[in-house]
């Protein structure tokens, strides 16, 4: 069975819904032209009742009209236009009297029918609308009157009625269903611009947008929503090109030197010492090398990172004292001075491995840009219910230009002024990945020949991750 298409049904759900109002509308003005056509038929034949019990008279046991000239009269006379039926019965139903133009006929006395009761009957094969009443003289019932009169024109008008309504019913309902086709084929111009649009829109052409309609409905915000998803797309994208590119270049960095010291070294024989000075070059390079792999897989690993989250509680201050021990050469090595201070003993529920990952980074990078002899302070404090930890140096600083730069994989500020500052570029790019993970606030300040300051905040609870 063929499906049909979201413009027809549109079309199809509407007419439904109107052809029900309209089915419903007609029924009732059917009804009220039918409960009035049928009212003033009865006002009549009751009319015509109260007529009759005043025109006759009883002598010797005998219905006798007073007026013998009344069956004269054009409705009791003839069948033509708007015939008055009457019949006179004794008390044993037999007919004593009766309107000329019943002429063979009879109007039937109906025992299952009440007194004073109107109802639908047959004469013959014409329809009628017929009443049986009593008759009494001094309160003493002698027999019967029947009025009726032909339903026939009642029942045309009624009939002319139906046909026409059935025919404008379905008429109607052919013209609403190619109007609510035309107006939904416009209504959903905005769809067929998606799909279209959506059709050219491959991961070599992100550029392309939907066209945003002029009203402000639910397909401005669906195009808006599927525009703004696009976007991220795009730059989603672009970030893996460029993090692609940057850890390809990363990588051949370290293993181009390498292979060019080593060439160096296999063309002539050299003393122990020059063999040993770069071969140390080499290890220090392939040391490089694997930090640089190890990050790179951290990074990968935080992208999915939400499910594997542990929460347990972390005690800062011996965390803080063991990534200090971890950096212990390089401080003596440039004769750092550090400075932790700690008010009290601080406790947060969060996982241990990132947050161990947070500080490693940010006190690695403190001793590492700081200056020979130089001071790294580091401070854990309670403000308004959260933990702060804050590391300052007065190291090289970052330029203000930078700061924003600095979150990006990669990224060295003042490297090409400092080629002995060996690094990656990704530690604060993994820093700013894992704070917004764990929902800790992060916040950097610097200046060039002044230092840094590195701002964390923490909750005591983990928040629930969403």
């Amino acid at each position: 069975m063929a499906q049909l298409s979201f413009k027809n049904r549109i079309a199809l759900n509407y007419i439904i819904t109107t052809g029900l109002l309209i089915l419903v509308a007609f029924s009732v003005i059917y009804f009220i032209v039918k409960h009035t056509v049928y009212s003033h038929v009865d006002e009549n034949i009751n009319v015509e009742i109260q007529n009759h019990l005043k025109e006759i008279k009883v002598e010797k046991g005998k219905i006798i009209l007073i007026d013998k000239e009344e069956w004269n009269e054009r409705e009791h006379n003839t069948v033509d236009v708007n015939p008055v039926f009457v019949e006179f019965l004794d008390l044993n139903k037999n007919i004593i009297e009766k309107a000329p133009n019943l002429k063979t006929q009879i109007l039937e006395f109906k025992d299952s029918v009440e007194d004073y009761e109107l109802f639908d009957t047959k004469l013959g094969n014409n329809a009628i609308r017929q009443i049986q009443v009593p008759l009494h003289v001094e309160e003493k019932k002698i027999g019967y009157i029947i009025v009726a009169m032909s339903l026939a024109d009642s029942t045309m008008v009624l009939n002319n009625l139906f046909e026409i309504m059935c025919l404008s019913f379905l008429a109607i309902l052919l013209f609403l269903f190619f109007i609510a086709r035309f107006f939904a084929g416009r209504s959903i111009k905005p769809i067929n611009a998606i799909i279209n649009t959506s059709k050219i829109i491959t991961k070599d052409n992100l550029k392309i947008r939907i066209p945003l309609p002029k009203t402000r409905d639910e397909l401005y915000i669906l195009s808006k929503t599927i525009n703004n998803l696009l976007n991220r797309i795009e730059d989603a994208i672009e970030r893996e090109k460029q993090f692609t590119s940057d850890a390809s270049h990363e990588l051949r960095t370290p293993l181009t030197v390498i292979k060019g010291t080593l060439e160096v070294l296999i063309r002539k024989e050299r003393d122990s010492k020059e063999y040993e000075h770069k071969i140390n070059y080499c290890i220090n390079e392939v040391d490089h090398l694997n930090m640089l792999v190890d990050q790179l897989l951290l990074m990968a690993r935080f992208e999915n990172q939400k499910k594997n989250i542990t929460p347990e509680s972390v005690y800062l201050n011996s965390l803080i004292l063991d990534v200090l021990t971890l950096n212990s050469e390089k401080i003596h090595a440039k004769k750092i001075n550090i400075k932790f201070n700690a008010e009290e003993d601080y406790y947060i529920e969060s996982d241990h491995f990132l947050v161990i990952t947070i500080l490693r980074n940010i006190i690695s990078n403190a001793a590492k840009y700081t200056n020979v002899g130089g001071e790294v302070v580091i401070l854990l404090s309670k403000q308004n219910e959260k933990i702060i930890c804050e590391i300052s140096d007065n190291g090289i600083g970052i330029e203000k230009g930078d700061l924003e730069a600095i979150f990006n994989p990669f990224f060295r500020s003042n490297s090409t002024d400092h080629p002995e500052i060996k690094g990656t570029g990704l530690g604060l790019s993994i820093v700013k990945r894992i704070t917004e993970l764990l929902h800790i606030k992060f916040k950097i300040e610097s200046e060039i020949g002044i230092g840094t300051t590195v701002t964390l905040s923490f909750n005591e609870k983990m928040k629930t991750l969403s």
